[in-house]
């Protein structure tokens, strides 16, 4: 089997996800490209090697620039805070590398224009780990919306709801706009903006009505690093600092086949820890996903007879019809949120070796179209007024 050596930047919660990923992946699918996970670079307090002996990394590191030009390594996955990924994917295209970069594409409009542009003019394969879009309800509500079971779309609801970031969560980067870009906004929104984008096959031509709001304007300064987790184990000083991102955004947007939609994403929504999800409405029928429930998919066919009309639960882990699952386990033997990043791992590899991967992969043209997207509804709610997407480049 053909294989190709991979270089991790970064560590972290995603460090893991990632490390998993790359790890399970000839396990579970007939990949036609085998990952060596051959280094990972990490920030010299991280202690990159004890993380690469845990993960089965072959190398570490705490220079990425010699990383990624290294000739050992064919992929480079990029897993740092936001403002860290523009750097190494510029440099990992440069030297012809292909690349996977975690979500958002990078802290900046501009950052994410150029990485874009960058791989597009080198011609070298890129992803954008957007790993909802590799469950499998969702991956079968995207062929639902393409084979036209539901009709025209009319009416699209998102939201991304999580209640970790209270009072006493420590000022980590994620809550520093040098280090992330924004805060609820670009972590939760960027999640669903791409989802709804990639289900309804549709782009986002209009933002308005949005409103950002940060409830917890300073915390505590955090000393070290964290556990792993997104704020997990952090210890903190008894200085402060100001928080300089949000903690909700919502917006009103508008889909370039016609359908108004709503958005919304926060860190405090007490009691949702990880809800996202979708509502999309069409003409023939309705689609329901949320990722707390991640392996059902909610239906409503309007064009069954009236009085037997009603939602549908799709149990989405029968192997012959749902899309990646015939690789896990049997019908209704769950998978988790950790799948999500196998099966993406997957379907990268086979784009790597030509062939067609389950559903589409964001590449880093298609996340730079869900980042105008972001910055168009950053804009609306700065300056209180409708943003057309042609505007934001």
């Amino acid at each position: 089997m053909k294989t190709i050596n991979v270089a991790m930047i970064g560590q972290g919660f995603m460090g893991r996800s990632h490390s998993n990923a790359w790890g399970q992946v000839a396990r579970f699918f007939k990949s036609p490209i085998k990952p060596v996970m051959h280094t990972v670079f990490g920030q010299p307090e991280e202690n990159p090697r004890v993380f690469a002996e845990n993960w089965g990394w072959q190398n570490a590191s705490t220079d990425w620039e010699q990383v990624v030009k290294s000739p050992d390594i064919g992929l480079v996955d990029i897993v740092t805070p936001n403002f860290m990924h523009a750097p190494p994917a510029k440099a990992a295209i440069a030297a012809g590398k292909a690349v996977a970069c975690e979500k958002p594409i990078a802290a900046t409009l501009s950052e994410a224009r150029e990485m874009a542009q960058a791989a597009k003019k080198a011609g070298v394969p890129t992803a954008v780990w957007f790993c909802y879009r590799r469950c499998p309800a969702v991956a079968l509500a995207h062929q639902l919306v393409k084979e036209g079971v539901i009709g025209d779309i009319r009416h699209v609801r998102a939201h991304y709801l999580q209640d970790w970031a209270g009072d006493s969560v420590p000022l980590t980067w994620r809550f520093v706009k040098e280090l992330t870009g924004s805060g609820a906004h670009g972590d939760l929104n960027a999640h669903i903006v791409d989802m709804t984008r990639f289900v309804t096959g549709q782009d986002i031509t209009e933002i308005c009505g949005a409103i950002a709001e940060t409830f917890v304007k300073k915390r505590k300064k955090m000393t070290g690093v964290s556990a792993g987790g997104i704020g997990d184990g952090v210890k903190a000083s008894e200085e402060y600092g100001d928080v300089t991102v949000d903690d909700t955004v919502l917006f009103l947007a508008r889909f370039s086949g016609g359908a108004v939609a709503s958005f919304e994403a926060c860190r405090q929504g007490t009691g949702n820890q990880n809800r996202n999800g979708f509502e999309i409405n069409g003409t023939k029928g309705s689609l329901k996903f949320d990722f707390e429930r991640m392996n059902e998919l909610e239906y409503y066919d309007a064009t069954a007879p009236r009085r037997v009309q009603g939602w549908t639960t799709i149990m989405c882990t029968h192997g012959a019809d749902h899309p990646y699952v015939a690789n896990w386990w049997p019908d209704a033997h769950l998978i988790g949120y950790e799948h999500t990043f196998t099966n993406e791992a997957y379907d990268f590899l086979c784009a790597l070796a030509g062939q067609q991967p389950t559903v589409p992969i964001p590449d880093f043209e298609d996340a730079y179209q869900t980042q105008r997207v972001l910055e168009a509804a950053l804009i609306s709610a700065a300056e209180k007024r409708w943003i057309n997407l042609d505007e934001v480049k």
